[in-house]
């Protein structure tokens, strides 16, 4: 393959599936056996037809340099099974997937298309909603103040029901019963669905077990602490106002000057709240040292069209985002094909990581977590049950997070260590450590945990 044609790993593919059942279906197809015209291109593109149940097969489009989908099936996930299919198919390097100079001519289309759009990009929205009619800055001026009043009166609410809280003493609270639900309820009322959710979260500690009121008075502390800065917003500094108003849910729109880099594409996972689904990118700046998050989301069940390959590096801009230590950022124009990741980026101690993640809570008190690199680390049961991330020198460790315990990554972090110390990212809070991605001298590439 020429330098602009890099071909994915398997792993690399299956990182981008939606969900298991996609992976599950995306593998079985991953055969030559129900592909046809199947072709790809340096530029970075990958084309076939599937054989489906009716008589005439899916066309199925992958432009790897999005990368971005398309496929006359009608899934609604994004990728569906038979990109993945093709993908696994074209990552196997089988002669299936021959390259070829031009697409045919249904492929081509669509991926003209894309160039064309590309570089005919807008350099701005012509007004609200893609409506095409100029924003009235004074009604929009209007609503933000009649929100800010709601999310105020909640807030103040909100206040409340903690003092109540802590006069009653904290054993109380396992009698609560739907009083959680009914203030997140409240909250939602308010427009204030980043107050609706820490409630929630507030909720869900009473009786969880042994320590839970000190869980609990800690989460407390904390929501006063977010509804106390946002009555009082007018004398913060303005980063950390934007992310007081972040935090309790207003948008933060992506406002900063745009940054292009080489980013390594760290991790991606997806979480939902039966709701929403949202997809989080943890990308590293080759070139700037730079961390940053892209979110997508995906309504009703329906997986987020935004997808990255995990172990690659894109040439590309992003555009951050306001607030103090924020991360977020919107992905813009890439330049040229991805390429491998060269090697993992700069880390350090367990030590030096909650050291990082402190640093960052100066900014941000409500940081759940920090995108951190440990190096020389192996993982090792922990004295008092579960699993921990010990510096190869032994001087400190650091616990691996309950949600990442019960997930195939660990296990596949202690294969790939095999009681070694290996290099791996992921993030820092104070529930530990979560791994996403892992190397190892002796294996090549980006091993995701994900």
């Amino acid at each position: 393959m020429n330098q602009t044609g890099v071909r994915w790993t398997t792993e690399q593919v299956l990182a981008l599936a939606p969900d298991e059942a996609s992976r599950k279906a995306g593998n079985k197809l991953g055969t030559a056996g129900p592909w046809s015209e199947a072709g790809s291109r340096s530029a970075g593109a990958v084309w076939g037809l599937c054989k489906g149940s009716g008589g005439k097969p899916y066309q199925t489009i992958v432009d790897t340099t999005g990368p971005a989908y398309k496929c006359s099936c009608p899934s609604w996930k994004f990728p569906c099974k038979h990109a993945l299919g093709l993908l696994l198919l074209w990552a196997a390097d089988d002669r299936s997937v021959p390259e070829t100079a031009e697409a045919p001519g249904w492929a081509g289309e669509w991926l003209e298309g894309r160039r064309k759009r590309s570089e005919e990009r807008p350099e701005g929205e012509a007004g609200a909603a893609g409506s095409g009619k100029p924003a009235d800055p004074e009604a929009a001026r209007r609503r933000a103040e009649r929100r800010a009043t709601r999310i105020s009166a909640g807030a103040m609410e909100l206040e409340q029901r903690l003092t109540d809280l802590l006069r009653g003493g904290l054993a109380s609270a396992e009698q609560s019963g739907g009083l959680w639900e009914e203030t997140a309820a409240r909250m939602v009322d308010a427009q204030a669905p980043g107050l609706a959710g820490r409630v929630r979260e507030l909720g869900a500690i009473p009786g969880s077990g042994p320590g839970w009121p000190v869980r609990l008075l800690e989460e407390s502390a904390l929501l006063h602490l977010l509804t106390t800065a946002w009555l009082g917003r007018g004398r913060l500094p303005e980063p950390l106002a934007t992310t007081v108003r972040t935090r309790i849910g207003l948008p933060s729109p992506a406002g900063g000057p745009p940054v292009r880099d080489h980013w390594l594409v760290l991790a991606q996972y997806d979480s939902s709240d039966g709701k929403l689904v949202t997809r989080r990118i943890r990308l590293y700046g080759r070139d700037s040292g730079r961390s940053a998050l892209l979110l997508a989301f995906g309504a009703a069940g329906r997986s987020p069209q935004l997808g990255l390959p995990v172990g690659l590096m894109i040439e590309a801009e992003i555009t951050p985002h306001g607030g103090a230590g924020q991360l977020r950022a919107d992905w813009g124009q890439q330049f040229g094909a991805p390429a491998p990741v060269p090697g993992p980026p700069p880390g350090g101690s367990t030590t030096a990581a909650i050291e990082a993640y402190g640093a960052a809570l100066r900014a941000d008190p409500w940081l759940d977590a920090w995108p951190v690199t440990l190096t020389d680390v192996i993982p090792v049961p922990a004295p008092g049950g579960g699993w921990q991330l010990a510096d190869a020198d032994g001087e400190s460790a650091l616990p691996i997070t309950d949600s990442a315990l019960s997930r195939p990554g660990l296990w596949k972090l202690a294969a790939l260590s095999g009681g070694g110390p290996v290099t791996v990212f992921g993030e820092c809070g104070h529930r530990g450590f979560h791994p996403l991605a892992a190397w190892a001298d002796e294996i090549p590439g980006t091993v995701p945990l994900t």
